[in-house]
This record gives structure tokens, C-alpha cells and sequence, in this order.
């Protein structure tokens, strides 16, 4: 269904402001997470940084489609930011597969990190307010990339609550596998989606 303009325009920037608090977010939580991980020797927060690093990239592509001036409903943007997606998905899916079967195969045990593990909380319930507002505004908008990488913030939010549920079975129990077995399955979902929104941008034509 098209919007009227004005309320298109709204939603638009709406978007625009979403996706730039989804990247002033990643930044500051690559940055803080990877230092904490270094300082506790966890590889899974240091993972968890680097699939930051992911989410800014994703997001600074929704952000190139939705400027202002561009025509969102333009088939070749629309394709290209779709296949951009893909890659930040696929990129999300073999970062998390190889930081997890490389845990598994060491037996490495991450150090104990409350600090983390109450960031990881936060995370987690900003990622899922921001994926829903997302997608809200991509179903107004008609926006499949928009929609696309409310899925990614979805999935950095199912990261979070992984990882911290990982991170506090080993500190408390010691199941120090738990954190990359629930990476790999985070990273099929990456996979997953990475295939569909190929698939999605070749039958743009």
C-alpha cells in the first residue's frame, strides 16, 4: 500500500533516525565490547564487537538507500541494497561459525566478565526495541531492506541474549560450551537470511 507523501516522508525519517541510532549504538558497543573482552579473555565478547562492526556496516547501506533526495521504490537500489544485506549476513554467519568451532575445538573458557554480562542485558533489550521499531516502519515504508536489516538487528539482539546466557552458564555453572553452540545456531539464521534476501534481490530482476 503507498503512503501519502507526507506520511511517507515521516516514515522515512523515522527510519533515517532509527538506523542512525542502531550505528552510533554499534560503534560505542564494538569499541567497549571487544576492550572488556580483551581485559576478561573472552573470545565470545570480542566476537560479539566484531559482529558490530557487521550491524554498522548494514545499517549505513539502509541509510544510503533511505537519503533523502533518492528514490526509495528504485528497483536498482532497492536490488543492491538487498544484495549488500546479503553479504553483511553472510560476513555476520562466518564470523560467529569461526569463532565458534575455534572455542569448541580449544576448549578455550572465557574469564569471568560481570561488567559484560550487564552490558549484554542492555543490548539485548535495545537491539529487540530497535528491530521492532525497524520493522514497523519498513512494512509502511514497503522497505525490504529496510526490513532486512531489521532481521539483522533481530538476530544482534538474539546475540546478545546467547551470549550473555553463555557468559553466565560458564561463570556459574561451567558449561563453557554453551556460548559457540549458541553461536552456531545464530549463525545459521545469519546464513539463512543472507540466502533469502539474495534470492529476494535477483527476482528484482
Amino acid at each position: 500500500m503507498n503512503q501519502t507523501s507526507p506520511n511517507r516522508t515521516s516514515l522515512q525519517r523515522r527510519a533515517l533516525r532509527l538506523e542512525y541510532a542502531t550505528i552510533g549504538w554499534n560503534v560505542g558497543e564494538a569499541v567497549l565490547t571487544i576492550a572488556l573482552g580483551s581485559v576478561a579473555g573472552s573470545l565470545a565478547l570480542i566476537g560479539f564487537g566484531t559482529v558490530s562492526v557487521v550491524e554498522v556496516f548494514a545499517s549505513s547501506v539502509v541509510v544510503w538507500h533511505l537519503k533523502p533526495g533518492h528514490d526509495v521504490d528504485h528497483r536498482g537500489r532497492t536490488r543492491l541494497a538487498l544484495r549488500l544485506t546479503a553479504m553483511a549476513f553472510l560476513l555476520l554467519a562466518v564470523v560467529l561459525t569461526i569463532a565458534a568451532v575455534s572455542d569448541l575445538a580449544s576448549g578455550r573458557q572465557a574469564g569471568e566478565s560481570p561488567w559484560g554480562i550487564a552490558y549484554l542485558a542492555v543490548t539485548a533489550l535495545v537491539m529487540f526495541g530497535l528491530a521492532m521499531l525497524k520493522r514497523r516502519t519498513a512494512i509502511g515504508l514497503d522497505s525490504a531492506p529496510l526490513k532486512s536489516e531489521a532481521t539483522l538487528t533481530f538476530l544482534d539482539g538474539m546475540l546478545s541474549t546467547a551470549t550473555l546466557v553463555g557468559l553466565a552458564l560458564n561463570a556459574y555453572i561451567g558449561w563453557w560450551w554453551a556460548d559457540p553452540a549458541a553461536a552456531i545456531l545464530v549463525a545459521l539464521a545469519a546464513f539463512n537470511e543472507a540466502k533469502e534476501n539474495w534470492q529476494e534481490a535477483d527476482e528484482l530482476g
